[in-house]
């Protein structure tokens, strides 16, 4: 499962859905619809605005942020996906089985600040990391 050329030279939010990539893309973003919807609905008032942004090393994802509302104070779901030629090395350092090979990683992530005190922060991240023969979901949540 490596990075295709044809992968690199897309722009972002356009993966061809017939590729792994593509297909995990597409349920990334499909989380984040489906969680911004749902919050719409729970909070009644809210409402989020999305900003689309570009990583000018290859990517780029969907900012969403919910701002006063009856339920939460403030709160962002986020996709993004980015690929490059090159990983760092603390991913080498982890999986030395990927030098040499590109990158490509894909996820959703949600920070909620409810407006009662007494309710907690949520924070939570769904990923999805491919470089060469490696491929790996990774995620965690929690509240605070």
């Amino acid at each position: 499962m490596t990075a295709s050329t044809e992968t690199q030279k897309t722009t972002p939010l356009s993966l061809s859905l017939g590729s792994t990539q593509g297909r995990v893309s597409k349920f990334m973003q499909d989380i984040q619809d489906e969680i911004c919807q749902g919050l719409e609905q729970l909070d009644g008032i809210g409402k989020f605005k999305e900003d689309r942004w570009e990583r000018p090393g290859g990517g780029g994802g969907r900012s969403r942020v919910i701002r006063d509302g009856a339920v939460f104070e403030q709160g962002g779901v986020n996709f993004s996906e980015v690929w490059g030629d090159k990983l760092p090395p603390s991913i080498l350092a982890q999986r030395p089985e990927a030098e040499g090979h590109g990158f490509y990683a894909t996820g959703t992530s949600m920070v909620l600040h409810p407006e009662n005190p007494y309710v907690p922060t949520v924070h939570l991240n769904y990923r999805y990391f491919e470089a060469g023969p490696v491929w790996w979901f990774g995620g965690g949540i929690d509240l605070t």
